[in-house]
């Protein structure tokens, strides 16, 4: 098949488009309020753009909290999800007034940052803590804005439990990332295998990824 997505014409019962570029890493924001409120939220629209210096970006679909939090205090930390902390994810994503604390709402601990003020998810089994770089109101090809804000964050600390560490490497089975699939769906890491890239093609060099 093929489809225009602006014209909707796909004749499927959901839009394909989240269906088909995955799996995606979730971000879960948590930031800090110019009046100290503190804000968590998961973003499937989440990656890592860049790793010198280490870079990630977070996109919300309309201007939540999160990203006025970040416009208000320049922060933000991102926790990585992984398969066991599913459910309390899930929770945090419930449109909660401002004033309330997703941690609190979902079970969860606020655990000190140690570079920003935003917390990071104690359960969680890595965190970056990000300062921000810019965040922007994505256009569409007719230069219109669309509602959608892309905030992309400098990673300035990294916090990772020892307990997912072998061998000098962070070992992704042991991280177990939860990822987002299309519609209601999500996958864990399990199987990991290795390829070796051609030579100049930038395999692994000490200190490097």
């Amino acid at each position: 098949m093929f489809y225009e997505p602006a014209k909707r014409d796909h004749g499927m019962r959901y839009d394909p488009f989240k269906g088909i570029v995955v799996p995606r890493p979730i971000g879960w924001i948590s930031s800090v309020s110019a009046a100290g409120g503190i804000n968590l939220a998961p973003y499937s629209y989440f990656n890592a753009v860049a790793s010198d210096p280490p870079m990630v970006m977070f996109s919300s679909e309309g201007e939540k909290d999160s990203v006025r939090n970040v416009r208000e205090t320049g922060e933000f930390c991102c926790s990585l999800v992984s398969s066991d902390l599913g459910q309390q994810m899930n929770a945090s994503s419930a449109p909660l007034p401002r004033d309330v604390s997703e941690f609190e709402a979902a079970g969860l601990t606020p655990e000190p940052s140690r570079l920003i003020r935003p917390p990071r998810v104690r359960e969680a089994r890595a965190a970056l803590e990000c300062k921000v770089t810019s965040i922007q109101r994505l256009p569409r090809l007719d230069g219109v804005p669309s509602n959608n804000f892309m905030v992309i964050g400098q990673v300035i600390g990294v916090f990772i439990d020892d307990a997912v560490i072998r061998d000098g490497r962070v070992d992704a089975r042991l991280l177990k990332v939860l990822s987002r699939l299309g519609y209601k769906d999500y996958a864990a890491v399990e199987n990991v295998f290795e390829l070796t890239r051609p030579k100049g093609g930038g395999d692994l060099e000490p200190g490097r990824s």
